[in-house]
């Protein structure tokens, strides 16, 4: 018997000012004890309702329309609270997605503890606190920090402390949603590898949420892909990854790059999810699909059992009657019209040839355009800087070195990456060539077009003129724009306050802008204001009111960490295009070694403050020599090692 079945389950938003719209649409799963399941999608897809909907945690305008909700055997679709509290933290668990938010910030770690162990147990006393720091060795935390606030714990060990506190009553499912969500890539590696490890030993069943595909396929037994609040494919993860059956899988998978090729080749999915509040006939994906047919654009696809009996390249799939999941083996699920042809009717005339990857744009980085960069004008100079920070504690001085003797170049046309983990001096760097803070010791210099600038000598106005030649693009597109003022407003002020430009002539520059950026028709999205865009379109914003000043270097500090993995493609290819053929150099921030190899020419790897390891960004991935950059490489997940790509015979 499954430990949670989903059956059939529809959740409805009926907000007050527009159209009622179904957020998770007819969703049919199960997941059995001992499981770890993944769910994939983009943001919007219906994911995180999804989740809430499991928890009984949906709220207005929100509400389970129909359906059903199982777990344990026990319907908990329309239980009260009352009824749920002694399910919820007992046997049914979660991990929230923010672990800056997950904890009350006024109460010590302690009593956060004692009250889910008192509500649920009989222990009480000295055998909770054994209990907690039995839970604190589960998840390798020192005790000392049982009695600690959670502003004293880094982002890492607050996640890790709320899992412990969901293992806290040895609960028989897990929901996982977005937990690793803003950790850097080896604080993410050490808390996934400690829930699965976790999981093997005491044996609960997961649902793990998330937009990082390559993570979900490096945990999960099997997927669940998400779309428009519809499971669209279901299947084991080692079979997903050796053939995918939906397009829309195909192009999640293709936007996960092999950081050690020398060509970085990555397909992204073109436009953006339906608006589920409109009317729509046919399948909600054909308007992206390339694979289409004339029946997808009239006929909803239904979810549908197949089995795959061949390799791609060597035979169609059969249909085949429902099997339920058993160990590795399950019969596959897929929504799609065209794989369903396939299985049924593989020579019918017209029909797209089967195959593994998206037929979709492309994102393609070569050598060659790096050895252009490397040979190209130096334009920013480090050399031997370091910022120290005092602080006074009662009679005595602390010192602490944030950056420590960094030295590097940075060239016109070029991307030159700073990787490291959180704490290791990035941003801090950052903060010096921009001038916002000064350095303890050595010099940055800035050869503009102007002549060369002494940036730790700016003040006032040289200050106010050097930034327009440096802009940032942020790392949260979500809270880098003003909620209350239109994009043409946002863009203006760059505009009127760096190159004095007014009216009409504004406008016009504007529209380039957001041209530049791809948000056309221009006219559509003038008027706008920043909550009415997806993340990505709001990345684009923040990036075209970086170009607006007409920078000679862009800082991108993080500025795809929080988006969805298609977008992530498409906002690397933008910042690609635009240093080709320019004499813009941007310095691109990052605690991924594979974003850094997409998108970067030169890699700088930091370490406390150190730079440990540079050079050509495809040297220091392939040929790493420090131990530091090694342990970066490892971190990142990839379940596509074992499954290089294969097309179609023929």
């Amino acid at each position: 018997m499954a430990l949670l079945d989903v059956d059939d389950l529809v959740v409805r938003y009926s907000p007050k000012l527009h159209a009622p719209l179904n957020a998770v649409d007819g969703v049919t799963f199960s997941i059995a004890e001992g499981e770890f399941v993944g769910l994939i999608g983009e943001s919007g897809s219906g994911k995180s309702t999804l989740a809430n909907a499991i928890l009984r945690l949906t709220e207005r305008p929100g509400r389970i329309a129909s359906g059903t909700i199982t777990f344990n055997g026990t319907d908990i679709t329309t239980k009260s609270a009352d009824e749920l509290r002694p399910v919820r933290w007992r046997d049914l668990s979660t991990v929230f997605q923010s672990s800056m938010n997950a904890l009350n910030p006024v109460v010590r770690i302690e009593p956060q503890f004692r009250d889910a162990i008192e509500l649920h147990s009989s222990l009480r006393g000295g055998a909770v606190v054994e209990r907690i720091k039995e839970l604190f060795d589960l998840v390798m935390i020192d005790h000392r920090y049982i009695r600690a606030y959670p502003h004293e714990l880094s982002g890492g060990m607050k996640q890790r402390v709320n899992l412990a506190l969901a293992l806290v009553n040895d609960p028989k499912f897990v929901l996982l949603d977005e937990p690793t969500t803003g950790l850097d890539v080896v604080v993410q590696r050490s808390i996934l590898e400690n829930i699965r490890e976790l999981q093997r030993k005491q044996g609960f069943a997961v649902l793990f949420i998330s937009h990082d595909i390559g993570t979900v396929m490096d945990l999960s037994d099997r997927i669940l892909v998400m779309y428009a609040g519809r499971i669209v494919e279901e299947h084991t993860t080692a079979d997903l990854l050796e053939r995918p059956l939906h397009p829309y899988t195909k192009g999640l998978l293709g936007s996960y790059g092999d950081p050690r090729s020398e060509t970085v080749r990555i397909t992204y999915v073109p436009g953006r999810p339906p608006d589920l509040s409109q009317p729509h006939q046919g399948c909600l994906f054909a308007p992206r699909c390339p694979e289409r047919i004339e029946r997808c654009l009239s006929v909803e696809p239904p979810l549908l059992p197949l089995v795959p009996v061949l390799p791609l390249n060597r035979g169609p799939l059969e249909p085949a009657p429902a099997q339920p999941f058993v160990g590795s083996v399950m019969t596959p699920r897929v929504a799609c019209h065209v794989a369903q042809l396939q299985a049924t009717a593989p020579d019918t005339p017209g029909l797209p040839a089967p195959t593994r990857t998206f037929q979709g744009p492309e994102f393609v980085k070569t050598i060659d355009e790096s050895e252009g960069a490397l040979a190209s004008e130096v334009f920013l100079e480090v050399k031997g800087v370091s910022k120290v920070y005092t602080s006074r504690q009662g009679f005595s001085t602390r010192e602490f070195t944030a950056v420590d003797d960094v030295s590097f170049e940075l060239r016109r046309g070029m991307v030159a990456a700073l990787v490291g983990q959180s704490g290791s001096g990035k941003s801090t760097l950052a903060k010096l060539i921009t001038g916002v803070e000064k350095p303890t010791s050595g010099e940055i210099v800035f050869h503009s077009s102007e002549g060369p600038i002494d940036v730790a000598g700016l003040s006032g106005s040289r200050l106010s003129r050097y930034r327009k030649l440096v802009q940032m693009v942020f790392q949260d597109p979500y809270s880098s724009l003003n909620p209350n003022k239109t994009l043409q407003y946002i863009l203006s002020r760059p505009l009127k306050n760096h190159r004095g430009l007014r009216g009409a002539e504004a406008r016009a520059e504007i529209d380039s802008l957001l041209e530049r950026v791809a948000l056309t028709p221009p006219d559509r999205y003038r008027g706008r204001y920043g909550y009415e865009l997806s993340g990505g379109q709001r990345q684009r914003v923040v990036i075209a009111r970086a170009l607006a000043a007409k920078p000679e270097l862009v800082i991108a500090d993080e500025p795809i960490s929080s988006l969805d993995v298609s977008i992530r493609a498409e906002i690397l290819e933008l910042l690609h295009q635009l240093v080709q053929g320019s004499d813009v150099g941007i310095l691109y921030i990052t605690h991924d070694l594979l974003s850094a190899r997409m998108l970067a020419d030169e890699v700088i790897v930091l370490n406390g403050g150190k730079v440990v390891e540079q050079g050509k960004a495809i040297d220091v991935i392939r040929n790493p020599t420090d131990a530091y950059t090694r342990t970066l490489l490892e971190a990142i997940p990839n379940p596509f090692a074992a499954h290089p790509p294969v097309e179609a015979a023929g």
